[in-house]
């Protein structure tokens, strides 16, 4: 189930670029605003209670937090800042190599948590399930890739790369969190779930603040951008009530 949502959501994408054809950016950037406001959300809500609670190690998991931070910096020099919708136009050919380091990467890393929440973790004695932080985690996963897949898709075709070899690089990203993923389930690295979760918190943490802290010109545009992020924090805050705790 969850490498299938993680797949269709950049499938989703992909159709929307070329059924839809969006032609307005403002619209894309409410969207990610949306998403945006629900990554930092569900960040607070669960993420961070998640990684700290019951545990005396704050220090030990807050470099953790810092260590995602800024390699989200690290991967955005690369990938120029795509990871928030900042799409790219040089008219030639050639394979986006550091761009899609940079996307590949951080779509990888941000995959891992999803690997070990099913799983129980013993820590000083007690055991620790991660199975109620699975959904808004990867909610928020998918509804950030939906909207930067389809910024990826859109740039690769109007830089002039040839059909082909765009839906084969779009395909290679999919593949990226479910990759995440699926090495986080084998156990040696598994047991290392709450130091993956919490570099993926800085990640969040960096990408989230970057799309709600960007300024936008025209009043009016910030008043939708207003209500867009006002929608995904309530999004993220009925999770938390629906959820059992």
């Amino acid at each position: 189930m969850i490498y299938a949502l993680l797949i269709l959501s950049v499938v989703a994408a992909a159709l929307t670029v070329l059924w839809v054809k969006p032609s307005d950016p403002n619209k894309l950037k409410l969207l990610i605003a949306f998403s945006g406001a629900y990554l930092l959300s569900i960040t607070a809500l669960h993420l961070l209670p998640e990684v700290f609670t019951g545990d005396d190690r704050g220090a030990y998991f807050g470099a953790f937090v810092l260590v995602g931070f800024f390699i989200q910096v690290m991967l955005e020099y690369l990938s120029g800042g795509i990871e928030h919708g900042h799409a790219h136009t040089h008219r030639h050919s050639g394979l986006p190599v550091g761009l899609m380091i940079g996307l590949c990467l951080h779509a990888f890393l941000e995959g891992m948590p999803l690997g070990g929440e099913g799983a129980a973790h013993t820590h000083d004695g007690h055991t620790h399930s991660h199975s109620q932080g699975v959904e808004p985690l990867l909610l928020g996963i998918v509804l950030h890739k939906y909207p930067v897949a389809m910024v990826l898709l859109s740039m690769l075709l109007n830089n002039g790369l040839g059909r082909a070899k765009a839906y084969g690089l779009l395909a290679v990203f999919a593949a990226m969190a479910p990759l995440g993923t699926l090495l986080s389930g084998i156990e040696v690295v598994g047991q290392y779930h709450r130091q993956s979760l919490a570099i993926v918190i800085g990640i969040f943490l960096h990408v989230s603040t970057t799309i709600l802290f960007e300024s936008s010109e025209g009043h009016r545009f910030n008043a939708y951008k207003m209500m867009a992020i006002a929608a995904g924090l309530a999004l993220a805050g009925a999770g938390m009530l629906l959820l059992p705790h």
